[in-house]
């Protein structure tokens, strides 16, 4: 059976102000505990509901790493659920310091930097080239070595280009590189730059690596092909408390699936 490292998060009230933020959120201010108790846990609700909010603490309150981020503790972007996160007790079955929280926004960063890194080892290469024209070409290339050889150990991370293929392609790639065994992974919104045949990649990549790598998933996600996970528990944030929802009962699935057989009949109404 797969191990639930994360089995359940307590949140202690007694300390903090329901009048200030995140506190004051309705879901956050009825929280007093979440349980995990399947490999992949979804959270859903509607924007503004408290599940990116819940998640970004726990983030914090784990210790996690930000992928494609600076570390939780010097991610400024984070500093406002500090307090939630400090109010968080943690109930391990064994705990676990692989995995990372990881954010559509934060790969996007993460694609940029490395094509700001890349460029700036060109250049590098074309300054040692042009300012040591003279030398045989066999100096050059030992010259330039520490450059090239950088250059192409990110081009093989994350591809020949990183401006090359799909965002989605990018996304999953940069997604399975830093996967590991036994890990907790915090992911909020990983469906943003997928289409949704990549969206069932992703799917099939988490059921997996839940099933096969002793991995687990916490997720806040709109969207209902990944809440279709076999044996995912879903959790709604559009109630307080927040409550198991199953897969048929969602709104986001049964309004898609409305939409996708009459979408006549809501356009009619835009």
């Amino acid at each position: 059976m797969p191990t639930i490292h994360l089995r359940e998060v307590r949140i202690e009230h007694e300390n903090s102000p329901a009048d200030v933020y995140p506190f004051h959120v309705p879901t956050l201010r009825e929280l007093d505990c979440v349980a995990l108790t399947t490999p992949i846990t979804f959270l859903v609700g509607e924007n503004g509901s408290g599940k990116s909010t819940f998640l970004e603490a726990l983030a914090w309150a784990t210790e996690s790493v930000a992928a494609g981020s600076e570390s939780i503790d010097l991610d400024a972007s984070l500093r406002h659920v500090r307090p939630l996160g400090e109010a968080m007790r943690l109930i391990w079955t064994r705990r676990t310091r692989r995995g990372f929280f990881l954010r559509a926004e934060d790969f996007f960063g993460f694609v940029n930097r490395t094509k700001e890194e890349i460029a700036e080892l060109e250049a590098e290469v074309h300054r040692v080239r042009t300012e040591h024209a003279d030398l045989p070409e066999v100096e050059l290339a030992r010259r330039c070595a520490p450059y090239t050889k950088s250059i192409a150990e990110l081009r093989r991370r994350y591809g020949a280009d990183p401006d090359a293929g799909s965002h989605g392609e990018q996304f999953l790639n940069f997604f399975e590189q830093r996967l590991a065994p036994g890990g907790l992974y915090l992911l909020d919104e990983p469906e943003a730059p997928l289409s949704p045949m990549r969206q069932l990649t992703l799917l099939s990549v988490l059921m997996t690596a839940a099933a096969e790598r002793d991995c687990q998933f916490i997720v806040c996600t709109h969207s209902p092909i990944l809440m279709a996970a076999s044996g995912a528990r879903i959790l709604s944030f559009d109630q307080a408390p927040i409550g198991e929802v199953g897969y048929d009962d969602l709104e986001h699935v049964t309004l898609t699936r409305d939409f996708l057989n009459r979408p006549e009949a809501f356009l009619r109404h835009l």
